[in-house]
């Protein structure tokens, strides 16, 4: 892929202010309701700090998403007022994900979330973060009555809201019971279950919900067109997280943001499934006798023998990206011969975004 051009760069900066510039808008929203239910000004207060620590301040691609998918199936530069009902959409996605990662910290025991201490363990939060994580969700209610209630796909963004939610709790339910941190039993793990863990917990919210919002706010209707969606994001969306999961162990630090820990954490990841499929015998026994203890020594002699053959992780690795990035092309080019209203662009755009990433 060829490198960004200085002015892709300053139109990314500026598509991100301008998404950025609605939250305030929504904010104050939202903490006007609860001030005029008559909560007290610590209460107030409180909601504000929450709003603002988890929802701002991440990569915000889910909402952008929304925006973006929006004005590519349109067709056209959305005005004022579309720009802003496709953004408050963008933020409900965000805000669904600041609901996920406040709860997800506390269940998994997390010290840091975007170079922060997670909120559960900010001073003076603790377990409130759980009912906060709630607040976060009830938002989204909130916002979506009070500026969508008069249309027509009302309803089906609050079942697509409902829905996602429901399958992303399933996918977590499942990693949760699957590796558990203090119990590790790799007779647990397979590629399928992987499979299963990353649908449900990332690709149905990540990828399928921001355009199947785009979708119903420009007026398809067609459940083919959706199906049809869904065959592209859902595959995307697990591409993206084998991503995620192979640079935990193979990205450098300053590029992915974090020192990676799946291995130590004994979580249930592509590269782990993937040695397990392919490892001799005694190479299963030094993966049991290793993986997911917090010590150093473990962490290394896994991740070297995560490169060893046949295990080969880089290589099958590589053969896998190419694998799945020639099946997406081909799904995404008969698109627009399907008819039904899509566009193929709005799919090139998460492809280009997240083929052959280093953060």
């Amino acid at each position: 892929m060829t490198a960004p051009t200085k002015k892709a760069s300053v139109d990314k900066a500026a598509r991100r202010k301008r998404f950025e510039d609605v939250f305030p808008v929504i904010a104050e929203e939202l903490l006007g309701y609860i001030r005029g239910e008559g909560m007290p000004q610590d209460a107030v207060e409180w909601y504000e700090k929450n709003l603002y620590a988890n929802t701002p301040g991440g990569k915000l691609n889910r909402g952008l998403s929304v925006v973006d998918s929006v004005e590519i199936l349109k067709g056209s530069e959305l005005g004022d007022e579309e720009y802003l009902k496709a953004a408050i959409l963008g933020w409900c996605v965000e805000l669904l994900q600041a609901y996920f990662l406040v709860a997800d910290d506390i269940m998994d025991q997390s010290v840091t979330r975007r170079g922060q201490p997670c909120w559960y363990r900010q001073p003076g939060v603790g377990n409130i973060a759980i009912n906060d994580a709630f607040m976060l969700e009830a938002a989204i209610y909130h916002l979506l009555k009070k500026h969508f209630r008069q249309q027509t796909y009302y309803v089906d963004l609050l079942e697509l809201f409902l829905e996602t939610t429901f399958q992303t709790e399933l996918g977590q339910l499942i990693d949760l019971i699957t590796a558990p941190e203090d119990s590790v039993d790799l007779n647990k793990f397979s590629l399928e279950k992987h499979h299963l863990i990353v649908v449900y917990k990332t690709a149905f919210y990540s990828f399928y919900l921001p355009v199947a919002l785009a979708m119903r706010v420009v007026g398809i209707t067609d459940k083919a067109a959706y199906d049809l969606a869904l065959s592209i994001l859902i595959p995307l969306g697990e591409y993206f997280q084998v991503q995620d999961d192979y640079l935990d162990c193979y990205g450098k630090p300053e590029h992915i943001g974090k020192i990676g820990t799946d291995i130590l954490d004994n979580k249930c990841s592509w590269n782990i499934n993937t040695a397990l499929r392919y490892a001799t015998p005694a190479q299963r026994q030094i993966l049991d006798d290793n993986y997911g203890r917090k010590n150093p020594e473990s962490e290394a002699r896994v991740k070297a023998l995560f490169s060893e053959a046949p295990i080969s992780i880089p290589e099958r690795y590589e053969a896998y990206e190419a694998e799945v990035y020639s099946k997406l092309q081909g799904l995404i080019g008969k698109v627009e011969e399907q008819g039904a209203g899509l566009k193929r662009e709005v799919f090139e755009s998460f492809l280009g975004k997240i083929y052959k990433r280093s953060k």
